[in-house]
């Protein structure tokens, strides 16, 4: 099995006020992955979403896809460990 990884995804565009989170929230634990979505002021989303990579790699890829509320201009990723210490997935 591979250790888990860690996500950090800055979401750029129309995605607050739209469900964005929520719909984030509700595919991220449809693919087993725990961390937060939660808004920042200059009007980004901030994605953390620790587990296996291929799931965090089909997250990142639904955030890319157009499929989500609002409009997505732009997701900027980094990736690394996961630090084990978040449950379930929230919004913030």
């Amino acid at each position: 099995m591979t250790e888990p990884v860690r996500l950090s995804a800055w979401v750029h565009g129309l995605v607050q006020g739209v469900g964005f989170r929520w719909a984030t929230r509700s595919r991220a634990l449809e693919l087993g992955l725990v961390g937060y979505a939660r808004n920042t002021r200059d009007g980004r989303v901030h994605v953390i979403a620790e587990g296996p990579r291929d799931r965090c790699d089909t997250l990142l890829a639904w955030l890319r896809s157009g499929d989500t509320p609002g409009r997505v201009d732009l997701v900027v990723e980094d990736w690394g460990a996961a630090l084990g210490e978040l449950t379930g997935f929230e919004e913030r």
